[in-house]
């Protein structure tokens, strides 16, 4: 549903006493609607077309320089069928090279979009794949090698819905923007002036990652959303560069997480409340029949032991405000039917060490403690949690600034690309790491042994089931399709398997997704054959 139809649901229920006294007030006030990303529609070919360009954003009262997809900020939504071949057209308006990764998509390694589908200023990329996979929501954003964290904290991001026959089956809230509601969550930081984001990749966004102190939801700081009174469904992106949140309802009513990743889980999951890891997906319901208004709140999250304001408190997202209008959609007892793991006796294995650079380490930690003081050390550990409007960095530190007129600085003392390793090798564009047999089912360690960090580590070209994270048996939520794993100071497993192909020259990636990581170093390329 377009934001337009949606305010004209709004006004007219209103009108008709459909929504209750309170809720005609908020509506009425200068708090902001939720904007529902477009449904991407097909030209006259039937082809679909993605433009990336420059625009401007409104936040705190001043027009920001954004990045967006046919628009100024983030993008509309492609709608996929499982089974259907799809041709987009990836047209690149920006002044600078950019790519575009179809994240969660099982495609082929040609039409990816890993850092080696560079698109450069003024021309267009074609890519025609036919997704084969269940249902779900996943995203597309930019993978340009040294600068994924600056083009998508720019702006640039967008959600797909894959669709299958076996999901159109149940009776699922799919009334989009009604019942079925995108919610993109993302952090900026602006300058002091706001007149611009402020992302510079330095010694200690390069140790802990870019955070913002703006909490933006769908492009907005706190909006409301009016939503039928019944059965809600939610799809939620942590769409952050290094951030990790913690999904709630503000008052304590129970989430039902009904898929990840990959898509539906085999039933749905009861929980209090949901951790969102940077660049995960999970769609929950909700369910709203008694028409209290309530939040969704993003709790504290100590990941290394600091929070600091305002994500030391609860911190509204979004508030949803039930109308008189009821939904008929229902929460299935059964959603989804999941192979059984099978046994790993026998399996190729591989090991993945992440590593830090020593030097990147002790440097970046003495930033942080020059910025922040000793809430940089939390409970013993390094922080990732920060916000905070002055990025200038103290003792004159080096960075590589994206947003600065020179484009790139990059300090003679410190080689940023090679910051972060795999098995003790920064990326290589031009020599993929391994090989992996095509169809082979094989079994993958994760390890952040070593490494107070943590890292949501992504694998391109599958979603995978996963068999332990940081030593511990998964939680149910997390026990379907995913392509995210949690390695936080310890060392995961994930059972993978890879049904395309790919070449050297369009390797696929496997990598940290806290984005300044994935830039200095901590990805890998492998092949498929």
């Amino acid at each position: 549903m377009q934001r337009r139809h949606f305010l004209k649901l709004t006004a007219a229920l209103s009108a008709a006493g459909a929504l209750p006294l309170w809720s005609r007030s908020l509506m009425a006030a200068e708090r902001p609607l939720l904007p529902i990303p477009s449904l991407l529609e097909p030209d006259s070919r039937g082809q679909y077309n993605l433009t990336a360009r420059q625009g401007s954003t409104q936040w705190k009262g001043k027009d920001v320089p954004t990045w967006g997809y046919n628009g100024n900020l983030l993008g509309p939504a492609l709608v996929l069928q499982s089974g259907k071949a799809v041709t987009v057209n990836i047209h690149n308006r920006l002044n600078e090279a950019t790519t575009l990764h179809w994240h969660g998509l099982e495609i082929p390694g040609a039409v990816d979009g890993g850092p080696h589908a560079s698109i450069a200023p003024g021309t267009t990329r074609q890519v025609t794949f036919t997704p084969d996979q269940p249902a779900a929501t996943c995203w597309y954003h930019p993978h340009l090698h040294g600068k994924t964290g600056h083009q998508v904290a720019q702006g640039l991001a967008g959600l797909v819905l894959l669709e299958d026959n076996e999901s159109g089956k149940l009776r699922l809230p799919t009334q989009w923007g009604a019942d079925d509601v995108p919610l993109i969550f993302q952090d900026k930081l602006l300058t002091k002036q706001g007149d611009r984001i402020d992302y510079q990749l330095d010694i200690m966004r390069a140790a802990v990652g870019w955070f913002g102190d703006m909490m933006l939801t769908n492009g907005v700081q706190y909006p409301q959303h009016a939503v039928p009174r019944g059965w809600l469904r939610l799809r939620l992106l942590n769409g952050c560069n290094a951030r990790s949140l913690h999904i709630a309802a503000s008052d304590k009513r129970p989430l039902y997480v009904i898929g990840s990743d990959g898509g539906l889980l085999a039933e749905p999951v009861k929980i209090a409340s949901l951790p969102l890891l940077p660049g995960e997906r999970f769609e929950v319901m909700i369910d709203t029949s008694d028409g209290n208004a309530f939040d969704i709140v993003t709790l504290p999250v100590e990941q290394m032991g600091m929070t600091l304001a305002p994500f030391d408190q609860p911190l509204p997202l979004v508030q949803i405000l039930p109308l008189r209008v009821m939904a008929s959609a229902t929460l299935p007892d059964t959603l989804a039917t999941l192979p059984v793991i099978p046994k790993t006796e026998g399996l190729n294995t591989r090991w993945l060490q992440l590593m830090m650079d020593p030097q990147l380490d002790q440097q970046g930690m003495q930033a942080l403690m020059q910025r922040y003081g000793e809430k940089a050390m939390g409970k013993g550990h390094h922080e990732m949690n920060m916000g905070g409007g002055d990025s200038s960095m103290a003792h004159g530190e080096h960075s590589m600034d994206h947003g600065a007129p020179s484009q790139q600085k990059t300090a003679a003392a410190y080689d940023f690309h090679n910051g972060n390793k795999i098995n003790g090798q920064a990326f290589n564009m031009a020599k993929p790491m391994f090989n992996v047999e095509l169809g082979a089912v094989e079994k993958w360690t994760i390890s952040g042994e070593g490494d107070s960090m943590l890292h949501p580590f992504h694998i391109h070209g599958t979603q995978f089931r996963i068999l332990s994270e940081n030593g511990k048996p998964p939680a149910p939520h997390r026990q379907g399709w995913k392509d995210i794993v949690n390695v936080d100071g310890w060392r995961s497993e994930v059972l993978v398997r890879f049904n395309y192909v790919a070449a050297a020259e369009q390797a696929y990636m496997a990598h940290c997704h806290l984005l300044e990581h994935e830039d200095t170093g901590m990805m890998l390329g492998f092949t498929v054959t």
